[in-house]
């Protein structure tokens, strides 16, 4: 076993460094993150079975020094305090992993190293998610794609383009976990995202992973069976741009 520090921790670390090259570690910074309403974070979509929508995650929107970060998480958390207090925050909750990673976004957009911190709005998530499905199939051209974490409009559209019983999907929630939607089952990613990496020729990977705390043994499985794959949404944003991952997101702001 290796003693890598967790993704998250990495990235607490390089941006640690970052304020301290900036002078600004001790420079009192007002940091918001809130949970948004559904209206505010993605508008009012035609579909109404988004998770945020139904109530299974909440979106908080950091403001750092002007910029807006998001994050989405299963776990609502207020706080207004200092850039200071949330970098001495234990990363060890998901409500305090998404305050973090809401900042860290921000913060990424202020240091120009990464876009698409903000989530799309009203008919825009649909058109995402077949232009994620396009650019799958396009670009890798695999027989089955594995889905972590059901985002329906982009599970409908890679069932359209892949057929159901070519698209594996794994999710934590419970309501969710051994229903059949757009003919595919949905699986428990607490004990089936190893499997459905393995049996998958891509896999799509929702940010919220980072928060959730999955997504680092989400990848080690990736790295050990060797798998093409994309991360998807705002919440990876900033570290997906700091660490040189890939990740698609068409429409966030």
């Amino acid at each position: 076993m290796t003693n890598t520090p967790k993704i998250i921790e990495q990235a607490k670390n390089r941006l640690i460094e970052m304020i301290t090259n900036k002078s600004i570690f001790d420079a009192r910074v007002s940091v918001l993150a809130r949970a948004l309403t559904p209206e505010e974070a993605i508008g009012t979509p035609g579909r109404r079975d988004f998770p945020i929508i139904i109530g299974k995650e909440k979106m908080l929107e950091a403001k750092v020094l002007g910029f807006r970060g998001q994050a989405f998480t299963d776990s609502r958390k207020e706080f207004i305090g200092t850039l200071k207090e949330v970098l001495e925050m234990p990363l060890n909750t998901n409500s305090n992993r998404a305050i973090f990673v809401a900042v860290f976004n921000a913060l990424m957009r202020y240091f120009g190293k990464a876009n698409g911190t903000v989530h799309c709005k009203n008919e825009e998530p649909e058109r995402c998610a077949v232009e994620i499905a396009d650019f799958i199939h396009n670009n890798f051209h695999p027989k089955k794609v594995g889905l972590i974490g059901l985002n329906p409009a982009i599970a409908e559209a890679l069932s359209k383009k892949f057929g159901g019983d070519n698209l594996l999907i794994t999710d934590l929630y419970i309501k969710n976990i051994g229903r059949k939607k757009f003919g595919t089952k949905i699986f428990d990613g607490n004990i089936m995202n190893e499997k459905l990496i393995q049996a998958s020729d891509f896999v799509l990977i929702t940010g919220t992973t980072i928060v959730n705390d999955t997504f680092d043994e989400i990848m080690s499985a990736v790295k050990k069976y060797n798998k093409e794959y994309t991360l998807y949404g705002v919440t990876s944003a900033g570290i997906c741009s700091l660490f040189d991952m890939p990740r698609i997101c068409p429409y966030s702001k």
